[in-house]
């Protein structure tokens, strides 16, 4: 009676093993680290480079405590302290320039031999850093949706051959004006069949004659906005990762705001730089025939041309029409321009974008380019009454005018930019994308590193002052059971930090809370059992059989519990946001890993001292 099969304690053992070893590296402390990536495929980080941060470093009088290569594509240089890792950083940022991004980190101080396994994650409310809640400006995505579809509507009827007299906004609606009712009629049976499920097309006469007006459909409009943000939130996490920032946290949170976190980040003035800025370039012709002090002095804009400010502040008149636009880009750099040594950006064109480039710059060898610059910022005021007012100021500025020697197609380079790190910037912002609508921030909060650590120190005093108290109950009130049950609680702490480690979770201050109410309720369900093992030695029965009728009867009321706990676990992880979701993956591991041990786990000890063929006459329970 109470035996295991053997294969059942080679199943605990290999999990205590295991557990122990994958909790193993998170014992270890973490070190001041430098870590750096590459920016490109094409640039890879080879022994080369490693030889040239080594270099650098030695140059600078900076020691070193090691070098770690991961894949061809990170390295992670650890220090003994900040003001160390500090320098280095500013040291390899400048020896390597752009290609390569320069983040500071935090490395765990594991063994060689232990560097395959990693520990946890730390939150930012552990870890420090800076948070930030942005929103998405959807008016402004409606409104590119507007722009995009009334272009489309002139490209469409002119390929239709069908005449009409302009088309021009109104409110939220499309009006398209024709001459007649004939050819209103001729183009809407034309166009709704191109636009059958995103537009709705009502017939209207106004003043000028018959009219089309097109309306987005309800559905274009949901499905532009959940557009919007999810290419919002893929490109903000590619400016993130060209930050070179270590573990960053991006989410949905609702249908117009997004979350980003960045640990270790301490100075969010270049985050909010980066991540709040649309920026894009547009290339056009430059119109020589005319003269643009004259047209900025009298207000009057020859057909067909835009005035526009170079950087020096002069005029420029440029086409209306449109070469290419950054949609196209698919990869810049910066660098310096050989012939003058001036910072420059080297971008990259898709095949169409490439197509499209060719065509147009081939068809005007020996005429005047100019690059404008784009930039949207959207800044957030409060007002006294505890409102908000969004303001988007949107700048456009010529940074390059040059003249067309030759046929341009998939590589070629812009000048004209201030400094070195205007051109890094503004290749970041163009190898990341465009935000598909303006984004501002709503919240921002900076955690410092010395916060972070006393966040640490209260939660781990918070876990051993818990995890002592209810050690001390169960070895005072139910001796060596309770001994077994405080071996099992151990051994459960230590499956809940192997879990986290190996599922990469990050944990907060809410997943410390978790791990708390898992020690006391890890210890719930050994109680149940004792107390059931009691009563049916109350009854008479003999210690083998009470404590086999203990573990079979209690299992369906600790099933019962957890498995109702664990529900609701999962209903807050499915549902809530980031804290809750750390509180939640915690509790839900803790309720797995807590069933084990204190039914199985126990069960096998408990087995080895009182089970087989002794002859028990009292339980010290």
């Amino acid at each position: 009676m109470n035996r295991y099969p053997m294969w059942k304690y080679i199943i605990i053992i290999v999990v205590m093993l295991g557990g122990l070893i994958l909790a193993l590296p998170n014992i270890y402390p973490s070190q001041p680290a430098v870590q750096v990536t590459s920016s490109s495929p094409d640039f890879p980080l080879d022994a080369s480079v490693l030889q040239q941060i080594k270099d650098t470093l030695t140059e600078n009088g900076i020691a070193v405590e090691d070098t770690q290569s991961i894949d061809n594509s990170k390295a992670l240089i650890r220090f003994d302290s900040p003001d160390t890792q500090l320098a280095a950083a500013d040291a390899i940022k400048t020896s390597l320039g752009s290609k390569y991004n320069t983040a500071l980190n935090l490395a765990p101080a594991t063994p060689n031999w232990l560097r395959s396994l990693k520990p946890m994650n730390l939150g930012l409310d552990l870890r420090g850093g800076v948070h930030f809640l942005m929103e998405v400006d959807m008016k402004s995505a409606i409104d590119k949706s507007l722009t995009r579809h009334s272009e489309e509507f002139r490209t469409f009827l002119r390929e239709k051959k069908i005449s009409y007299l302009g088309v021009k906004r109104v409110a939220d609606d499309l009006i398209i004006q024709f001459k007649t009712a004939e050819l209103r009629d001729q183009a809407r049976r034309e166009i709704r069949g191109e636009y059958r499920n995103e537009i709705d097309f009502e017939d209207e006469e106004t003043a000028k004659g018959a009219a089309l007006k097109a309306t987005l459909t309800q559905n274009n409009i949901n499905n532009t906005k959940r557009f919007a943000l999810q290419q919002n939130i893929t490109t903000l996490r590619k400016r993130v990762n060209e930050l070179g920032v270590s573990e960053p946290i991006i989410q949905q949170q609702g249908l117009e705001r997004i979350v980003v976190q960045l640990p270790g980040v301490q100075d969010p003035s270049v985050a909010k730089e980066i991540l709040g800025t649309t920026a894009t370039l547009e290339f056009r012709l430059v119109d020589e025939g005319n003269d643009p002090y004259s047209a900025q002095a009298s207000g009057r804009i020859p057909v067909g041309d835009k005035l526009f400010v170079e950087r020096n502040g002069n005029p420029i008149l440029l086409k209306s029409r449109v070469m290419l636009t950054g949609d196209y880009i698919t990869d810049a750099s910066s660098g310096f321009d050989q012939r003058d040594q001036r910072p420059s950006v080297t971008i990259v064109l898709d095949g169409k974008g490439a197509k499209l480039f060719a065509k147009s710059t081939g068809a005007n060898v020996q005429k005047l380019m100019g690059v404008v610059f784009i930039e949207h910022k959207t800044v957030v005021t409060k007002q006294d009454d505890g409102t908000f007012t969004k303001n988007t100021k949107v700048s456009r500025e010529v940074i390059n005018v040059a003249r067309i020697q030759e046929q341009l197609s998939k590589r070629f380079q812009i000048t004209g930019l201030d400094t070195p790190q205007e051109a890094y910037n503004l290749a970041l912002l163009l190898r990341a994308g465009a935000l598909a609508a303006p984004v501002y921030i709503v919240e921002e909060r900076t955690i410092g590193p010395s916060l972070g650590a006393d966040n640490i120190s209260a939660g781990f005093k918070s876990v051993i002052i818990g995890f002592v108290l209810v050690l001390i109950f169960m070895a005072f009130y139910y001796r060596v059971f309770g001994l077994v049950a405080n071996l099992a609680l151990t051994l459960n702490l230590v499956l809940i930090v192997a879990a986290l480690s190996m599922l990469q979770a990050t944990l907060t201050l809410p997943g410390i809370a978790g791990i708390v109410l898992t020690v006391g309720m890890a210890v719930d369900a050994n109680v149940l059992i004792y107390e059931r093992i009691k009563e049916e030695l109350r009854n008479g029965l003999t210690p083998q059989a009470a404590i086999q009728s203990g573990y079979e009867k209690a299992f369906s009321t600790i099933a019962d519990a957890n498995i109702t706990t664990l529900i609701a676990a999962i209903v807050l992880y499915g549902m809530g946001t980031g804290p809750i979701k750390g509180f939640a993956i915690t509790l839900a591991i803790g309720i797995v890993s807590s069933m084990f041990t204190a039914i199985m786990g126990t069960r096998s000890v408990i087995n080895l001292i009182y089970g087989g063929k002794k002859r028990l006459k009292k339980l010290h329970i």
